[in-house]
């Protein structure tokens, strides 16, 4: 199947491709590269080096035709949507627009959107389901949300079907050390390189950190199963910052000792997700624990990063 991968040169969106390619599909990578990487794009892909929020996304559309689009280009930078709410609109929900509007006129068969947990907002410490009331607490979450609804009425007027997924912390290779969700991949470069981390507030925060090819297998299940519903992708286990950074220390017998800041504006405190949904409709489990997923990671910035330099 031809599917349009917006966002396929970023950190999980790369991963994306890769599995489409093993799952026989025939990937078309649409990235403007002002986050993503080409060289993490696999070579037997098609790529369009566009911006989703142009005109010229439609030009894509008319040449290859996708049959499914599966849409990862974001702002993805919580604090950075809180300093620049009109250029986190204008990418996230603006270019999400512009390409439900593109799957409409040229008969998209599925519309697979990645989401957040930021979209639930503060919650006490459980797991959230995601029938939970949404009340996001920055312009990220506003920004996920508000597309999460234009899908929704989308497929409502024309009979656009569509899957959201709703991720917790991402991590693996190829992050970027940019964002709340790259706090692993800032810990682990930070850490190689001798630097201790900044924690933000007092790091008993938790966070539910899923594996970036569990993600991907997500969305590539998504085109076939799962229409028209809103599906949690997370392990439902929460780990604090301050036992992150030991789990890295320990990993990279490291003696650093992190430097403590003010915690940051639009941070949750608590999350972890009830991936039971997912479970059931989508046959989704998370296959990577914390431990494997890290080590992987860790190989993967050894062997990308010279220590020191």
């Amino acid at each position: 199947m031809k599917v349009l991968v917006s966002g396929g040169a970023g950190f999980i969106g790369s991963h994306v491709v890769d599995l489409l390619i093993q799952s026989g599909h025939e990937p078309i990578v649409v990235d403007n590269l002002r986050t993503g990487n080409k060289e993490f794009v696999a070579q037997s892909a098609r790529f369009f080096d566009v911006d989703i929020a142009s005109p010229q996304i439609e030009s894509v559309f008319v040449k290859e035709k996708p049959e499914v689009v599966i849409h990862l280009a974001a702002q993805v930078d919580v604090a950075f949507s809180i300093e620049n709410p009109v250029e986190d609109a204008n990418q996230n929900i603006l270019g999400t627009i512009r390409l439900l509007d593109c799957s409409h006129k040229y008969h998209v068969k599925k519309f697979i959107f990645s989401s957040s947990c930021a979209v639930y907002g503060e919650k006490d410490d459980c797991n959230l389901k995601e029938t939970f009331p949404l009340q996001p607490r920055s312009f990220y979450g506003i920004s996920k949300l508000s597309s999460e609804l234009y899908i929704e009425n989308f497929s409502q007027l024309f009979n656009l079907p569509y899957t959201i997924l709703r991720y917790s912390n991402v991590y693996g290779p190829r992050q970027s050390s940019k964002g709340e969700g790259g706090v692993i991949s800032v810990f682990l470069k930070k850490v190689l390189n001798g630097e201790a981390p900044y924690i933000f507030g007092d790091g008993e925060q938790t966070r539910d950190f899923v594996f970036v090819k569990d993600v991907a297998n997500a969305n590539v299940l998504s085109i076939e199963k799962g229409s028209n519903e809103i599906f949690n992708i997370g392990t439902n286990s929460k780990t604090s910052i301050n036992d992150l950074f030991q789990n890295i220390t320990s990993l990279t017998s490291s003696n650093l000792t992190p430097i403590l800041m003010p915690a940051r504006k639009g941070d949750i405190q608590y999350s972890r997700l009830d991936n039971s949904k997912a479970a059931k409709l989508l046959g989704w489990n998370p296959v990577f624990d914390l431990k494997t997923g890290l080590n992987e990671t860790l190989n993967y910035y050894r062997r990308t990063i010279n220590p020191g330099h």
